[in-house]
């Protein structure tokens, strides 16, 4: 069903455009990045905010193509959240690895419990229409889906489980940090019961629609567009979640700036910075899982990007991109949770399931683009430099052409 709509929504498009001139995409405007949202295993379910840093609506519809790939892993691992307010209190005072205790029996010592594990390497694609609705104003129609799977050679060669244990045995953290070796390479195990006891569970090769967004954005003529060569837009979002662990609608709504600095020899600088915010599951049309009790999701995101221009027309650009997104829990439950985990087997890391969810998400981005007036190709990679491993690394491409040529 979502799918006839989006065609639909597409087909509508292109008859109104069939009587225009050939199209081309305008040549680059500002920095026009590649979806750089996470293949995190809780915010596959909900419609997070892509930062926009053009300078001004596009002249021209284009369409869009995402792919990424991302290498999630946590270990198996359980939580206990007591609801004796005294037992919390005594908890507060003691570092979490050292509150041992057993509240398997709910009569004397009653408590919420939780466990996950994530073992996959996650698929992600967008399909994205970019129309120009008026000189200020811009819709983006976005529609995005996920494979779940093993991340078995030649598919996922940088985001393999081998080629991350290549890294950590021969370059940097050692054999076997956080116990992808202990576990098994290549496996999916994907499996979370939250606290109201429902179980959200993938298997390799399973394929679901994630979603359909749509994003207004609004570029406002101000004087120091031509001063100081600096642009604003707002963004209004809205989004439709059709998986049926959290079928709901979010909104949000976001604001960015950029400058744009012109150097010698047909070079260009760009600096961007932006931030928004969402208000996940505003409408739930069914019974949900518990993807996170934070109602919102912040992200504030910085991107440096310089550009090289060629004699024929076209341009090379590499950017630098980072983000840091609010956590999905309530940060006061990591003062009194209890976890149970294979910690004496592994390494490191083995908390990761349950206390990463109570952290601030970063990572750093590294982008390349490719374009010319009627192509543009971008290829990144990001990292997780805090280890989080939601994911640990993830690789991703965008091609974009005109709609209609």
């Amino acid at each position: 069903m979502l799918i006839r709509i989006f065609i639909t929504i597409v087909c509508f498009y292109s008859q109104t455009l069939l009587a225009q001139v050939k199209d081309n995409l305008s040549f680059k405007n500002g920095i026009d990045n590649p979806s750089l949202l996470s293949t995190h295993h809780f915010g596959i379910f909900s419609s997070r905010i892509n930062t926009n840093f053009k300078y001004t609506a596009p002249k021209k519809t284009t369409i869009s193509i995402n792919s990424a790939s991302g290498n999630n892993f946590h270990p198996f691992v359980e939580g206990y959240f007591p609801k004796d307010l005294e037992i919390r209190s005594q908890f507060s005072e003691t570092i979490w690895h050292d509150r041992g205790f057993n509240f398997i029996d709910q009569e004397t010592t009653p408590a919420d419990y939780m466990n996950i594990v994530i073992d996959a390497v996650i698929k992600e694609f967008r399909l994205s229409l970019n129309i120009p609705v008026a000189k200020k104003h811009e819709i983006n129609i976005n529609l995005r889906s996920y494979l779940i799977t093993k991340g078995k050679h030649p598919f996922s060669f940088i985001t393999s489980d081998e080629s991350i244990e290549w890294f950590h045995s021969n370059i940097a953290g050692g054999e076997d940090p956080y116990g992808r070796r202990y576990y098994g390479l290549n496996q999916v195990n994907f499996e979370y019961f939250d606290k109201n006891g429902n179980t959200l569970k993938l298997n390799n090769n399973d394929f679901f629609i994630g979603g359909i967004e749509i994003n207004h954005f609004y570029y406002p003529t101000l004087s120091i567009n031509k001063t100081k060569n600096i642009f604003l837009n707002f963004g209004n979002h809205i989004g439709i979640n059709t998986s049926k662990f959290n079928p709901s609608i979010d909104v949000g709504v976001s604001v960015n700036a950029i400058e744009r600095i012109l150097l010698k020899n047909n070079y260009e600088f760009n600096i961007g910075i932006g931030a928004n915010i969402l208000r996940k599951n505003l409408i739930n049309f069914n019974e949900v899982i518990d993807l996170g009790n934070n109602k919102y999701l912040a992200t504030i995101e910085s991107n440096l990007e310089i550009t090289k221009y060629t004699k024929r027309g076209n341009f090379n650009a590499f950017g630098i991109n980072y983000q840091i997104q609010s956590r999905y829990n309530k940060k006061e439950e990591a003062s009194y949770f209890s976890l149970k985990g294979k910690w004496q087997e592994i390494n490191g890391g083995w908390q990761h399931g349950v206390t990463t969810l109570y952290k601030a998400q970063s990572n750093w981005s590294f982008t390349y683009s490719y374009g010319k007036p009627n192509f543009q190709l971008s290829l990144y990679l990001k990292e997780d430099f805090l280890v989080n491993n939601a994911p640990d690394f993830q690789t991703g491409a965008l091609l974009k052409i005109p709609f209609l040529n």
